[in-house]
């Protein structure tokens, strides 16, 4: 049966060059951010396509530490992500480079910021792409409803944490799994 999406992330084109993605979160920032950045947890809300796993999912959360997420689908096939951190401001904001490996050439540069208000988190990210045939085949994959799936089971993750243990925010280098 296929996951249906909540259309709670809102999902713009400011310029022919970026993909502007924004919700809310009904968690606390640092959760949420605690969510975003350790693999523990990252592998429970990632990989939203039915039938994929996601065997590698390694964080070095440092600026100039690598990030890399790999899902494997029903017939074998590989779906890679891979990026550098550039910028580190836990738990307000991440900067980070990001490439779809199928495409080398066409990395992103994504900004993201989380602001709490009233215990729920404000998410923004900026995407921006080398051109626009790279931000449009983005958007044509369909990555808007994969990230509305991905992010209703991100604040599901951010919320079951909120019993789980007392607050911590991803700041040092995180081992591989």
């Amino acid at each position: 049966m296929a996951q249906r999406r909540s259309g709670k992330l809102k999902v713009t084109l400011p310029s022919n060059t970026e993909i502007h993605y924004a919700r809310v979160f009904d968690a606390p920032r640092h959760l949420v951010f605690e969510a975003f950045t350790r693999p523990e947890h990252v592998r429970r809300w990632w990989c939203c396509m039915e039938g994929y796993t996601m065997p590698i999912c390694e964080i070095d959360l440092r600026v100039g530490g690598r990030w890399r997420y790999v899902m494997v689908g029903p017939s074998g096939g590989e779906v890679a992500f891979t990026g550098v951190y550039r910028e580190i401001a836990a738990p307000d904001r991440l900067v980070n480079t990001e490439i779809f490996e199928r495409f080398p050439g066409a990395e992103t540069l994504v900004r993201t910021s989380f602001v709490e208000r009233d215990g729920r988190t404000h998410y923004e990210a900026l995407q921006s792409f080398p051109n626009q045939a790279a931000r449009d085949g983005v958007i044509a994959s369909g990555m808007e409803e994969g990230a509305d799936i991905a992010y209703d089971r991100l604040e599901e993750v951010a919320r079951s944490l909120a019993s789980a243990s007392p607050p911590t925010v991803a700041s040092s280098r995180m081992p591989a799994p």
